[in-house]
């Protein structure tokens, strides 16, 4: 009954319109009536426990890196290297975008944002060279949902906060199989771009103009995974790193920063945490009366007969995933699955880490499929194509990441074993 009761508030709170995180609340309060143990201090006490945690104050500090390296002239940047060095390639603006995509995903780990910079830089010259228009948004917003995966990524930390699992084990997790979503969007472009025309190779001398006007922006990953690796500071220390140096490299370096956009970055960085914040802190909510009711418990007895073959658990948590992710954010599922999942993952003898590296690779994919698409909502916007076609455009790259994300279900190791290596002191 506990479970219906959850169900039904949060399935009628979505379909008539109220946030996520009013919703989660909702259920929250919806099974405190049902136990018959309302009291509001228990609701204030659960949303001020929901936040207050020091790790949490990395989501701010890496979205306010992304967003001064998307107006401080570091993302730019980033885009003109891989453009000299395989843009004379047939299709090779294509795969521009792709190297763009895992290079921005490794400075901010926001989907959202990184898409929007690399559209409004790369759609216009798409277009220009004969592009397809739905399969340029596509290719686009396909390349930005590995941002979520490849460090820092901020669906991680609100992952790993929620899991109690190591946050530093899941960026190190996240490196091969972002880098295996690249590739995969690779092979995709290639069979697709075989026949588009070619433009002039650069010189060696503008790639290497193009390398050195990059560099500061390339060291940025480059600090931040060495200092997780070498221990040298924690995610939240990395994302205050990470910002400070996106600032000064602005300002000093490249001198492309104004003081009113900081002033507009802070203020997109404030109303992003805020959303964020706030769901994480309605989930405690009604993750503690979840707890309360043995929903997890629950929900373990009836898929306890799938703990005696762990692959074929994850397989069906993963399809579930896939269905939820057409209709709800990252991030919300992640609040409200995770903390019924996780015990039965336990049981199961599933890896932790693997299971949340999973979990955001399966929810990213949502993130680019239809009717809800935020990311290719993002994409649709900035270029103007219309959402129905950029839906046709995604349609092949979707395609090869579920592939990918199956391959990743049957061969477990291609995730655990190099997590492990680059977590060995």
């Amino acid at each position: 009954m506990e479970v219906a009761i959850f169900l039904c508030v949060l399935l009628v709170s979505i379909a008539i319109g109220i946030p996520i995180a009013f919703a989660l609340m909702m259920c929250g309060l919806a099974l405190m009536f049902f136990l018959d143990m309302f009291d509001p201090m228990l609701v204030a006490q659960n949303l001020i426990n929901g936040s207050d945690n020091f790790t949490l104050l990395a989501i701010p500090f890496f979205v306010f890196a992304g967003e001064i390296m998307n107006v401080g002239g570091l993302a730019k940047r980033l885009i003109d290297l891989p453009m000299r060095l395989v843009g004379h390639k047939a299709g090779g603006l294509g795969y521009v975008v792709i190297i763009a995509a895992v290079i921005m995903a490794s400075l901010s780990g926001s989907p959202a944002a990184d898409t929007a910079a690399i559209a409004a830089i790369m759609f216009p010259m798409m277009v220009k060279a004969n592009y397809s228009g739905p399969g340029s948004a596509g290719l686009i917003a396909a390349g930005g949902i590995i941002a979520p995966i490849i460090p820092p990524s901020i669906p991680f930390i609100v992952i790993g906060v929620t899991a109690g699992v190591s946050i530093s084990q899941l960026f190190m997790a996240g490196i091969v199989p972002g880098l295996l979503m690249g590739v995969a969007l690779c092979i995709v472009w290639w069979l697709k771009s075989r026949n588009f025309t070619t433009s002039e190779r650069a010189t060696g001398a503008e790639v290497w103009a193009a390398f050195k006007a990059s560099i500061w922006a390339l060291m940025l990953p480059v600090i931040v995974i060495g200092g997780f690796k070498t221990g040298v500071f924690t995610p939240t220390e990395a994302g205050a790193v990470a910002s400070v140096y996106a600032l000064i490299v602005s300002i000093l370096v490249y001198r492309e920063l104004k003081l009113k956009q900081i002033y507009d970055a802070l203020l997109g960085t404030a109303k992003t945490t805020a959303v964020i914040m706030l769901m994480v802190a309605s989930a405690q909510v009604s993750a503690y009366l979840m707890t309360i009711a043995d929903l997890p418990l629950l929900v373990a007895e009836l898929l306890a007969p799938l703990t005696d073959s762990p692959r074929l658990l994850m397989g069906l948590i993963l399809l579930v995933l896939l269905v939820m992710g057409m209709v709800l954010d990252l991030i919300p599922i992640v609040l409200i699955l995770v903390p019924v999942l996780l015990p039965l993952v336990r049981e199961a003898g599933i890896n932790e880490i693997y299971f949340c590296v999973m979990f955001i690779l399966c929810c990213s994919i949502g993130l680019i499929t239809p009717p809800v698409g935020n990311v290719l909502n993002v994409v649709s916007s900035v270029t103007k194509v219309p959402f129905e076609r950029a839906v046709l455009g995604i349609l092949p790259y979707a395609g090869i990441l579920i592939v990918l994300m199956f391959i990743l279900l049957i061969f477990p190791d291609i995730v655990i074993v190099p997590m492990e290596y680059l977590t060995a002191r």
